[in-house]
């Protein structure tokens, strides 16, 4: 299980005296998983885009002052192999590999990959904090109950950790696309969700207070953060398999994150849905930022 990636190949390209999985608190597992993508494809080249563009991103972050691979380790295991295996199998298998993990007491950040691998990663960790919530960065709402005639579909990996978590612990900003029952879905469970189109018009902003204010107090102490890339606006983040306009950008994303890493308790996280484009190389390298940030932010 402990197998981890050399200089070559981690993220950050950290030499072994950083990058062993004893020495090191961060796990970055990659779980290059695409069986149900709807419209572009190409999810399951993901994980090691991030991890190349990763050797491009400065060790050290100069909002936080630190270099945080020498303070906590970072490790990187061999991508986890879920080809071929039908649904609940892979997704067991990635739950069963998260479980381990969290016993270790590592901080896991993985990367996919299509949405559907956040169900086995939060089942681990809702195991072990019975507070925890789900602050979901996405354009979808992904609360279908099944799509095209798959319930395990990227398309309904929220609907699934609703039948494990109450849904009233799911947080969910940016979103801009969904169908009419997941609308109700929302309504009827009383899942927060911070439509893009309300946060452009102002409505969670508020004197002294800004949106992401509102995010905050419907999270509890623990947390896990899902981000699928596609949560960005196509402008920064095309490279992902169904792009929305009118999405999130940089700097009032990861302002949230901050504030989140600092008034709450990150558990783990997961980011999903890049799908690197041949000789487009921007959306890799911002995907691979993000996840520097998300640990700098966590930890």
């Amino acid at each position: 299980m402990a197998t981890t990636l050399d200089i070559s190949k981690n993220f950050l390209a950290i030499e072994d005296e950083y990058s062993s999985f004893d020495n090191s608190k961060i796990i970055i597992l990659p779980a290059p998983y695409e069986m149900t993508v709807s419209y572009g494809g190409g999810a399951k080249n993901g994980p090691t885009a991030i991890l190349e563009a990763s050797h491009y991103v400065e060790f050290y972050d100069e909002e936080t002052q630190r270099e945080i691979h020498k303070e906590l380790g970072i490790a990187t295991l061999e991508p986890v192999t879920l080809d071929g295996l039908p649904d609940t199998e892979a997704l067991e298998k990635l739950y069963t590999l998260t479980k381990e993990l969290i016993t270790k007491n590592k901080f896991v950040a993985t990367l996919g990959g299509e949405h559907t691998i956040s169900q086995a990663t939060i089942a681990a960790y809702a195991e072990k904090y019975p507070d925890l919530s789900i602050l979901q960065i996405d354009a979808h709402s992904d609360l279908r109950m099944e799509y095209q005639g798959n319930k395990f579909s990227h398309a309904s990996v929220m609907a699934r950790v609703c039948e494990f978590l109450d849904p009233r612990k799911l947080v969910q900003v940016g979103i801009r696309a969904q169908c009419k029952e997941e609308a109700e879905f929302i309504k009827e469970k009383g899942i927060t969700t911070l439509y893009a189109h309300e946060i452009r018009d102002g409505k969670y902003t508020k004197v002294l207070k800004t949106w992401d204010e509102h995010v905050l107090e419907h999270l509890s102490d623990h947390v896990y953060v899902t981000f699928d890339v596609d949560g960005f606006d196509p402008s920064i983040m095309p490279s992902t398999g169904t792009p929305e306009p009118n999405g999130l950008f940089w700097w009032e994303t990861i302002q949230m994150l901050k504030k989140v890493g600092r008034r709450k308790t990150v558990v783990g996280c997961d980011v999903v849905e890049l799908a690197p484009v041949e000789g487009v190389h921007h959306p890799d390298l911002t995907t691979a930022k993000l996840v520097m940030k998300m640990l700098n932010y966590f930890l």
